[in-house]
C-alpha cells in the first residue's frame, strides 16, 4: 500500500516537482508555528506564565490553532506521500505521529475546560490542578513531537 502511496500523482508533484516540496514544507511549517505556538503559549499560560494574558483570550484562539493543526496534518500527508515507505518505517516519525496524536487529545481536554472555567479562571485566578497537569503533559508531547520530527531527517 505504501510503495502504490508513493506512485500518486500528489507523492510524484512533491517528490520529484522544483516546488512540490518546498510548497508542502512552507505549509508544514507555517501550520506548525500556529499551533505549536498558540498551543504552548496557552498551556505555558496555564502554568502561571504570561499572566497578563486572559485566559478568555486565550481561548478566542482556539480555532486559529486548530486551523495550524488541520495545515500541518495536510501537508504532512503530502510530504508522507512522497516516502511512504521510509516514514512507516522510521521510529522517529512514528514517535511523532503519536506524540501529536496525544497532544491533539490534550489540546481538545484544556479547549474544552477553557471555554467552560476560562471567565472564572480569569476572576479568581485559580486554575484546576488537574487541567495545569494536562498542560504540563501537552507541553511535553508538542516538544517530543517537534523532536522527533526533526530525527526523521538524521535516524
Amino acid at each position: 500500500m505504501f510503495e502504490w502511496l508513493e506512485t500518486t500523482a500528489p507523492a510524484i508533484w512533491v517528490g520529484e516537482s522544483l516546488w512540490g516540496y518546498p510548497i508542502m514544507l512552507g505549509c508544514h511549517v507555517v501550520g506548525l508555528a500556529t499551533v505549536v505556538g498558540l498551543f504552548m503559549m496557552r498551556d505555558l499560560r496555564l502554568l502561571g506564565f504570561f499572566q497578563g494574558i486572559s485566559y478568555e483570550s486565550l481561548d478566542s484562539l482556539r480555532n486559529l490553532g486548530w486551523t495550524g493543526f488541520v495545515i500541518n496534518a495536510i501537508s504532512g500527508l503530502f510530504l508522507f506521500t512522497s516516502q511512504a515507505t521510509v516514514f512507516i518505517a522510521s521510529m522517529p516519525f512514528l514517535l511523532k505521529i503519536g506524540m501529536i496524536f496525544l497532544a491533539a487529545i490534550c489540546a481538545a481536554v484544556i479547549q474544552n475546560k477553557l471555554r467552560d472555567e476560562g471567565l472564572q479562571w480569569d476572576s479568581s485566578g485559580a486554575v484546576a490542578g488537574n487541567v495545569r497537569t494536562i498542560a504540563v503533559v501537552s507541553t511535553a508531547f508538542w516538544i517530543g513531537a517537534i523532536i522527533s520530527g526533526r530525527l526523521v531527517a538524521y535516524i
